[in-house]
């Protein structure tokens, strides 16, 4: 698929969407079954687009035909063409079903509705598809988790050529999950954090095939703006006049050329910025140099063709030094994961009954929540000064706080967050005068799931991770252009039906969230930040239930059990003791 101007790139997610049509063959009324049992969908249909889609196998009843169709809706090309193969005539040129797709389980059921819905004549038939939802493919090509049930009446009607076919079509596509994720191309798009160069990762879907035609479907997404997830919560650079000045194309000399219009307008430091968009965009789909062209001229004076090498450590901002190795609260006090001793810091020291702390993520900040008699205290400061007590009357709980991360390199956070008594979410905020006070946050739509025990802002500072009722959510941060209010916004339940019991979050990378569970059979999960999937991690050497987990780029994974700290690299791996593992340690790492 070659690219286009933005302006098209509705029609073009149409199309994609429309992966879900049929013409269904069928058989007489004699010997149809009364019911076809659920069956995982066989990975055999995929393959390179073709214009040529043969007609169904002949004689098929109208409960396979509706499988088949579903088993079509995984060929997109030439406007579902297979899948519209299972359609009545007409039906085959009106059908338009809405931009969305809905993925479901692999195993599905296709059962006769009851005889009191049958359509009186013989020749029509009405099905229907019952399954259960894994989420949805909006038209902004971004996945949303559900686990809503499916039960969609199908009707078919038996053609002159005594075959079975489609006549009421779904309004929406259904695709399994297996077919999706053989279908479909995972790739994060870039965007940034509000008011720092930090880059954030946008998890979308494009068309895997043809595989040449991916820089163009991504460098489409990148031009129509962030996810509805995301919006309002990233700064675009790219703006809303950018378009393609015409394809993305191959060279002779191999560079992918990607030639914008509509951003000569931008000065110079934002023409790198959207560089950095769209070379981190492309990485995933080309190894080609990305010569980047704005009204035919260089789109960074002086600079024509572009690698990820070329770009800035945007990352510097929302990773954590190599240098600083991360803490732990043992018995009131907080002590380094590097080497186990207490830190020199009267959270160290024993002056504080510490219950949880955090570390900036440049580390130069420490933030502790104290226990004094039945309540809870925040200290926040420098790491090794006392910190200043800070005002939230009187609260009971506290969850381990988390750290925005700083503007620059050059300065120091200004704002952590935690939840106060499991029921409202708090950011606070340093004052020019230095002080810290707190600021309530909008999140309303979270606490209505359930108690708040656990909160990790992500170390770009741009979506949070809230344990809400025992369960896993992703909301993001979207602020007032003022600056006066912040509301989570778009919350989504991860894994709902597998993850339960999280008693712990932390972030492994901006868009990959590591959990630690009460349960025996899920003590400790790998989930992308849109729910798609979920890893186990190998659970042998633990002792459920979990207590604790922290995680960071490019760092082992260390969670605590009832017999202390075990380790690992990835997913698979066999947990291995911490070097300096206590019992009822709660490890740390800066964010």
């Amino acid at each position: 698929m070659k690219g286009v101007p933005g302006h098209v790139l509705a029609k073009r997610r149409h199309v994609v969407a429309a992966a879900l049509a049929c013409v269904l063959v069928a058989a007489g009324c004699a010997n149809i079954p009364a019911e076809s049992q659920p069956e995982a969908i066989p990975r055999d249909r995929l393959g390179q687009p073709t214009q040529e889609i043969p007609e169904p196998a002949p004689d098929l009843d109208p409960l396979t035909v509706v499988r088949e169709f579903v088993r079509a809706s995984a060929q997109p090309a030439s406007d579902n063409a297979a899948a519209r193969a299972y359609l009545e005539r007409t039906e085959r040129q009106t059908w338009r079903p809405d931009q969305s797709l809905t993925v479901i389980q692999d195993t599905f059921g296709t059962v006769y509705a009851p005889s009191s819905e049958q359509p009186a004549g013989e020749n029509e038939r009405l099905v229907t598809l019952r399954g259960f939802q894994v989420g949805r493919l909006g038209p902004d090509s971004a996945f949303i988790p559900s686990t809503d049930s499916v039960e969609v009446p199908v009707r078919l009607r038996r053609q002159q050529n005594a075959q079975w076919r489609i006549v009421d079509p779904p309004n929406n596509i259904m695709i399994t999950e297996t077919d999706f994720t053989e279908s479909y191309f995972r790739v994060p798009v870039y965007f940034f954090a509000p008011d720092s160069s930090a880059l954030v990762p946008d998890l979308r879907y494009v068309v895997a095939k043809p595989q040449s035609g991916l820089p163009a479907r991504v460098v489409d997404l990148l031009l129509a703006g962030p996810s509805n997830g995301l919006a309002g919560a990233v700064r675009n650079p790219l703006g809303d006049s950018a378009t393609l000045e015409s394809n993305v194309t191959g060279t002779s000399d191999g560079a992918l050329v990607v030639p914008l219009s509509g951003v000569e307008e931008q000065s110079v430091q934002d023409r790198k910025l959207i560089a950095a968009q769209i070379v981190r965009s492309l990485q995933n789909v080309t190894t080609s140099r990305i010569r980047l062209l704005s009204d035919g001229t260089a789109l960074v004076p002086g600079h024509i063709d572009w690698r990820p090498s070329d770009l800035p450590a945007y990352e510097a901002l929302s990773s954590p030094s190599s240098e600083l190795p991360g803490l732990m609260v043992v018995d009131g006090r907080v002590r380094s994961l590097g080497n186990g001793a207490p830190i020199d810091d009267p959270a160290g020291t024993g002056a504080l009954n510490v219950e949880s702390a955090a570390q900036s993520i440049n580390g130069e900040q420490l933030a502790v929540v104290e226990r004094v008699g039945d309540r809870a205290r925040l200290r926040v400061g420098d790491y090794g000064a006392n910190g200043q007590v800070v005002d939230l009357a009187d609260a009971k709980a506290l969850t381990r706080p988390s750290w925005r991360p700083a503007a620059s390199t050059s300065s120091s956070s200004g704002e952590l967050w935690t939840a106060v008594d499991q029921e409202q979410v708090v950011r606070v905020l340093r004052a020019p005068d230095g002080r810290w006070t707190p600021q309530s946050v909008n999140a309303s739509e979270i606490t209505a799931v359930g108690p708040i025990t656990g909160l990790r802002l992500s170390r770009d500072g741009v979506r949070v991770a809230v344990i809400a009722g025992g369960q896993l959510l992703v909301a993001s941060v979207v602020r007032a252009a003022d600056g006066t209010s912040v509301t989570l916004r778009a919350p989504r339940i991860l894994q709902s039906g597998q993850l339960g019991e999280v008693v712990d979050v932390d972030w492994i990378s901006q868009d990959t969230l590591i959990a630690a569970t009460a349960s025996e059979s899920v003590p400790v999960a790998r989930v992308p930040v849109d729910g798609l999937r979920l890893d186990k991690f190998n659970s042998s050497n633990l002792t459920p239930p979990m207590s604790a987990v922290t995680a960071a780029p490019g760092r082992p994974i260390v969670v605590a059990d009832a017999g202390g700290l075990w380790t690992v690299s990835d997913v698979g791996e066999v947990w291995r003791p911490h070097a300096h593992s206590h019992a009822e340690a709660r490890p740390f790492y800066p964010g």
